[in-house]
């Protein structure tokens, strides 16, 4: 894997650029110079938890003929205070999935990206606690 991130401006506008051409920006908070354009970059590690896991739970779902007609997950996180690093103690998902969905599959599905193929979520488990809650509807 092949990451480049490069400055914007002149401050700490950021641009992450893959192997294939695709990009994302992080931006710095305004309380260090930031400008506030885009995520911070401990945000966009908690987006990717939900992104890793969201692609496990679709695929799944869909392996178990699942139909999955809507879905979302929020996601609230906790950082230690005053410590430099700031890492996360608790983090946890909300998936909301709507469709003709049995839910102990859609349970099974979110436990086995939890605890077996999000990347993310080994990862992040080291220093914050994950948990998830699941709400389904038609």
């Amino acid at each position: 894997m092949n990451i480049q991130v490069k400055r914007i401006d002149d401050a700490f506008h950021l641009e992450a650029t893959n192997e294939s051409g695709r990009t994302i920006k992080m931006d710095g908070a305004p309380k260090i110079g930031g400008s506030d354009k885009a995520p911070r970059p401990m945000e966009v590690l908690v987006m990717s938890l939900a992104g890793c896991s969201s692609m496990d739970v679709l695929d799944i779902m869909k392996k178990q003929r699942q139909q999955v007609d809507d879905f979302s997950i929020d996601i609230q996180a906790t950082r230690e205070e005053g410590k430099t690093p700031a890492l996360f103690t608790s983090i946890h998902l909300h998936f909301k999935l709507r469709g003709s969905i049995d839910k102990s599959k859609a349970e099974r599905a979110i436990q086995l990206s939890m605890d077996t193929y999000c990347s993310v979520a080994r990862i992040l488990e080291k220093t914050a606690e994950i948990t998830w809650e699941l709400t389904l509807s038609e």
